[in-house]
C-alpha cells in the first residue's frame, strides 16, 4: 500500500509518498481502507520533530490521527454488534505512531476506536470532527462542570475551540467565546452564550462580564498564563499543550491530550450521534490529493482556515 511518510524532520517538504506492507487486524482490530485523513497541528508538530519521543522506530514514519474510509477487514473477537461490517463507511481515531498513521491507504486500529460514519456526510466531512470533538469532550469530562457554570473558550473559532464551544452550551453551560471579531457569528452560532473579541486586555472584558472570574477556562489558543486572571479564586484551566510554571490563587491546571480517550468507544459513537443529529456542526475549508499533502501542510501554517484542510485517498 502506499502511504504519505516522512524519514527526517523538517518543513513540509520533507514528506512524500512511499510504499509499506499492507497491514492486517489481529485480534480486537479493524482495518480501514482510508478515504480521507485530515490535516492537524500535532501532524505538524510530528513532522518537526517535536513529537519525536513518539517516534522511536526507525523512519519512515507516518502521521494522522483520524481517517473516514470503509471497514475492509476485521480481526478475531471483534465485537460485530460494536463495529461497521465489512464494506460499510466509518471514522476512526488513529493513535499514530512511527509507520502507523492516517496518511495511508489502509490503516489498523483498534475495534473501540471505530463507529459508523455519520449519514449524509462525504467522506472528507466525515473525518473532519472526531478527533476535535474527542478532545474537547476529554476536557469538558475533566472540568466536571456542573450547568450553569461558566467557562471561557479561547479559540473559540478554531477547529478544537469550536467543539469546546459547541459541547459546553449542550451541557448547559454558559460559554464566553473568545475569538477574532470576525469571527463573531459563528461562534454564536455555536451557542456561545457571550463573545469576547481578541485584542487588547481580554482578561479585563472578560472580568467585566463575571467580575467575580469564571469558573474554568479552556485554552485552545494556548493563551498560556496570560489568561490566568480571567479565572476565579480556586477555578480550573484546562490546557492541550505543555505549560511550564504554577498557577496562583489556588487554580487547578489540567493538562489533557486526546490519546487519553482514544478507544472509549461509547464516546467515540456518542459524538457521531451528535453529528448525525445536527447538533455538532463539521467545517472543511480544503480537499486536496493525498500527494498534496506539502501544500496542505504549508496552507495549515499559513492560518486563516476557518474549517479542516483534508486528504483525500487513496494515494493516486
Amino acid at each position: 500500500m502506499k502511504a504519505v511518510a516522512f524519514d527526517r524532520f523538517g518543513g513540509p517538504e520533507v514528506l512524500h509518498v512511499i510504499d509499506l506492507p499492507e497491514p492486517h487486524p489481529g485480534p480486537g482490530e479493524v482495518r480501514i481502507a482510508v478515504r480521507a485523513a485530515t490535516v492537524n497541528p500535532v501532524d505538524v508538530m510530528a513532522r518537526t520533530g517535536r513529537l519525536a519521543a513518539r517516534f522511536p522506530s526507525p523512519p519512515p514514519w507516518v502521521a494522522g490521527m483520524e481517517v473516514a474510509g470503509v471497514v475492509d477487514e476485521v480481526g478475531a473477537g471483534v465485537d460485530p454488534a460494536g463495529v461497521p461490517a465489512v464494506g460499510e463507511p466509518a471514522i476512526a481515531f488513529v493513535g499514530s505512531r512511527g509507520a502507523h498513521g492516517g496518511y495511508a491507504d489502509q490503516v489498523v486500529v483498534p475495534a473501540a476506536s471505530v463507529t459508523a460514519a455519520p449519514r449524509g456526510l462525504s467522506m472528507p466531512e466525515a473525518a473532519s470532527f472526531l478527533m476535535n470533538a474527542l478532545t474537547a469532550q476529554h476536557a469538558l469530562d475533566t472540568l466536571a462542570l456542573s450547568e450553569g457554570a461558566t467557562l471561557l473558550v479561547t479559540g473559540a473559532a478554531g477547529a478544537l475551540g469550536g467543539y469546546l464551544t459547541q459541547l459546553g452550551s449542550l451541557a448547559g453551560l454558559r460559554v464566553i467565546a473568545l475569538a477574532s471579531a470576525a469571527d463573531e457569528d459563528a461562534v454564536r452560532g455555536f451557542g456561545a452564550s457571550d463573545f469576547l473579541a481578541r485584542g487588547a486586555d481580554a482578561v479585563g472584558r472578560a472580568r467585566a462580564l463575571v467580575p467575580e472570574g469564571v469558573d474554568a477556562v479552556a485554552d485552545a489558543a494556548s493563551l498560556g498564563w496570560a489568561i490566568q486572571d480571567a479565572i476565579r479564586n480556586g477555578g480550573q484551566l484546562v490546557v492541550f499543550r505543555v505549560l511550564e510554571g504554577e498557577p496562583e490563587r489556588g487554580i487547578t491546571v489540567h493538562s489533557r491530550t486526546v490519546r487519553e480517550r482514544g478507544t472509549d468507544h461509547a464516546a467515540i459513537t456518542r459524538l457521531r450521534e451528535l453529528v448525525e443529529e445536527g447538533k455538532l456542526a463539521v467545517r472543511v475549508a480544503r480537499v486536496l490529493p493525498a500527494r498534496d499533502a506539502v501544500e496542505a501542510h504549508r496552507l495549515l501554517a499559513a492560518g486563516g482556515q476557518r474549517g479542516r484542510i483534508v486528504l483525500s485517498f487513496p494515494v493516486a
